[in-house]
C-alpha cells in the first residue's frame, strides 16, 4: 500500500466544512465505542450497521458519506480488537482498554464520496458536508494509478494546514543490485548508530537544539487566557515548531535507513523495546 500526500488549497469555508466532518467522525467513533461498552458481544458488523441507525436518528451524522461513517466505526473496532489481542497475548501491564477520542484530526472516505478531476490537480467531495472542490499541491502524479486502486482518501489537519492522503493498492519496485555486503548496527546515545565496520553516525539532536525555543513558546502559551485569540495564536506557533522538529527527525531517520538498505544485502540489529527504554526520565530525550 502506497500513501500519496498533498497539501490542500481552499477557502476558509471549505476548511470549516472539513473541521465539521472531522468532528462528526469523532462523534460516530465514540458513539460506536459506547455501544460496545454497554452491550455484550458487539461485533464489527454490528458497529457498521449501527452507523445507519445513527444517520437516521442524528441529522448531522447523515452529512457524512455512508462509507465514511463505516470508516469511523472501523476506527472504534481497531481499538477494540487491539485490546482483545493484548488480553489474548497476556501482555504485561495495561492492556490498552479503548478510550474515547477527544482530538480527532482526520476524516476518511473509502471509494465513494469523492471524485478526482481529469487534470489530477483538483479533488471534489460529493457528500453532504459541503467541502466541495479543493486544489492538490504536490509533485506526485496520482493519475498514474487507476481509480480502482485508490482504496482510501483521508483528509487530515496538521499545524501548518490541511492535507489529503491517497492510499493506493500498489507496491513500489526498486531495483537493487546485490552487493554481497552484510552489516550489523547498534543504536546508541552518543552516536545515532554504530555499524559493525566501525562507522558511526552522529545524532542530529534536533529536539535539543529546538528545546529553548519550544520552552519559550510553552511559557507564552501558559500566560494567555483560555479561549482567547492570543491563546489560539500561541498554540498554533507551538504546534508548528513541534511539527518542524518531528519532520526533521523523521527525515534523517528515513535517509539513514535508505542508505543502509541500498548498500547492504543483510542488516542485523537489536530488537529494542523503545517504549520501555523511554521510561528513564534522564535519557528519554536522547533515546527517542
Amino acid at each position: 500500500m502506497l500513501i500519496y500526500e498533498y497539501k490542500l488549497d481552499g477557502s476558509k469555508a471549505q476548511f470549516a466544512a472539513i473541521e465539521e466532518a472531522i468532528r462528526t467522525t469523532q462523534f460516530i467513533r465514540n458513539t460506536c465505542l459506547r455501544l460496545w461498552m454497554d452491550a455484550r458481544g458487539v461485533s464489527r458488523n454490528d458497529l457498521q450497521q449501527y452507523c445507519a441507525v445513527l444517520a437516521k436518528q442524528i441529522p448531522f451524522a447523515l452529512s457524512l458519506n455512508s462509507q465514511a461513517r463505516q470508516a469511523a466505526a472501523d476506527r472504534a473496532w481497531a481499538a477494540i480488537s487491539r485490546f482483545y489481542e493484548n488480553c489474548k497475548k497476556k501482555k504485561p501491564g495495561k492492556k490498552g482498554y479503548p478510550q474515547f477520542q477527544h482530538d480527532c484530526r482526520s476524516v476518511e472516505d473509502k471509494q465513494t464520496g469523492w471524485k478526482l478531476d481529469p487534470d489530477g490537480v483538483h479533488i471534489r467531495f460529493t457528500d453532504g458536508c459541503g467541502i466541495g472542490r479543493l486544489r492538490l499541491i504536490g509533485s506526485r502524479d496520482i493519475m498514474a494509478f487507476p481509480l480502482s486502486q485508490i482504496k482510501r482518501v483521508r483528509l487530515l489537519r496538521r499545524a501548518d494546514g490541511y492535507y489529503c492522503q491517497f492510499a493506493v493498492a500498489a507496491t513500489r519496485r526498486v531495483e537493487h543490485q546485490p552487493s554481497g555486503k552484510q552489516v550489523g548496527i547498534d543504536l546508541g546515545l552518543r552516536a545515532f548508530f554504530t555499524d559493525s565496520e566501525g562507522n558511526t553516525v552522529a545524532p542530529p539532536r534536533y529536539l535539543r537544539k529546538a528545546e529553548r525555543r519550544l520552552k519559550r513558546l510553552h511559557r507564552r502559551l501558559s500566560k494567555t487566557q483560555k479561549r482567547s485569540a492570543k491563546r489560539k495564536k500561541a498554540r498554533q506557533a507551538l504546534s508548528k515548531a513541534s511539527l518542524k522538529v518531528q519532520r526533521q527527525r523523521e527525515d534523517v531517520a528515513r535517509k539513514q535507513a535508505n542508505a543502509l538498505v541500498s548498500s547492504h544485502d543483510v542488516i542485523a540489529y537489536e530488537a529494542l523495546q523503545i517504549r520501555h527504554l523511554v521510561k528513564n526520565r534522564h535519557l528519554a530525550k536522547s533515546i527517542s
